[in-house]
């Protein structure tokens, strides 16, 4: 493990991340002789590519639609994995440990961007990151959420996930009407997910702040419609996250800091421009 040296971010698509950028600023900040790259893996193709790894593999990101699949691959898992069953971080050696760093990310990521104080809010979107997303709104306080899919039974599904962790949570069709008023609209969409005029109509007016998980294309369709409020991209969650995925490749564990941080996240903010 102390050679090894490559890493990546797998998904599918992936020509869009800004991980590599990301990574690689923080590096040569670091003095460290690492490798980051990207590649296009799908799901079924995850476990071949994984297996064909060898020694110089130090750990991978994941992206979408891998991170069901990776938390499967785990032999370790940290709390947050275990807990919304979703890793977007692979750390590689004798064992397969995997962690989640996108509850980390978001939660430092809406602090930030000043929005911590929300009490009420609404998740767009089922996957592994709303499921992050609902346990990052716990962590900050909020009380209620409204959860809004395009499938109402995925939207029960992560509701349930949401009422076990104390949440008081809601769910709705993506397009269900009229939307309640809310703090603060956390949307998990793909960058490029159309919305009918009607769902936008209903969602923009009552949503509060919007932090968008998506950040390419930018703005997202919805973005774009947000005009009376503050709208946060991913970017910044991209980044916080990326600073936990860092110190976990470097000490094993997301909660020692890098050496000389400040100057890491200075470097990795300009690294996206």
């Amino acid at each position: 493990m102390s050679g090894s040296s490559r890493l990546a971010v797998w998904g599918d698509p992936i020509d869009h991340s800004r991980s590599p950028d990301l990574h690689g600023a923080a590096y040569r900040v670091l003095g460290l002789d690492w490798e980051y790259g990207r590649r296009r893996v799908d799901v079924a193709g995850f476990d071949d590519a994984l297996d064909g790894l060898d020694s110089a593999w130090r750990g991978l990101s994941l992206t979408m639609p891998l991170k069901e699949r990776a938390f499967a691959r785990s032999e370790e898992l940290d709390d947050d994995a275990r807990l919304t069953g979703a890793v977007n971080t692979l750390l590689l050696g004798e064992r397969i440990r995997g962690f989640n760093t996108d509850v980390r990310g978001l939660t430092e990521a809406l602090q930030a961007g000043g929005l911590g104080a929300s009490r009420t809010a609404r998740v767009l979107g089922g996957g592994a990151t709303a499921r992050s997303a609902l346990v990052s709104l716990l962590r900050l306080g909020v009380t209620d959420v409204e959860l809004r899919t395009r499938r109402i039974a995925q939207a029960q599904e992560l509701a349930g996930f949401g009422e076990r962790l104390g949440l008081h949570v809601q769910a709705h069709a993506l397009d269900e009407g009229v939307a309640a008023a809310v703090d603060l609209t956390v949307s998990t969409l793909p960058g490029d997910a159309l919305l009918d005029e009607t769902t936008v109509a209903a969602l923009v007016p009552a949503g509060g702040a919007l932090f968008s998980a998506a950040y390419a294309p930018w703005p997202t369709p919805l973005a774009q419609a947000w005009t009376d409020a503050p709208v946060l991209t991913g970017l910044e969650m991209l980044l916080h996250q990326a600073v936990a995925q860092i110190r976990i490749f470097l000490h094993g564990t997301p909660d020692v800091p890098l050496r000389d941080e400040p100057a890491v996240l200075d470097a990795m903010r300009a690294a996206l421009g």
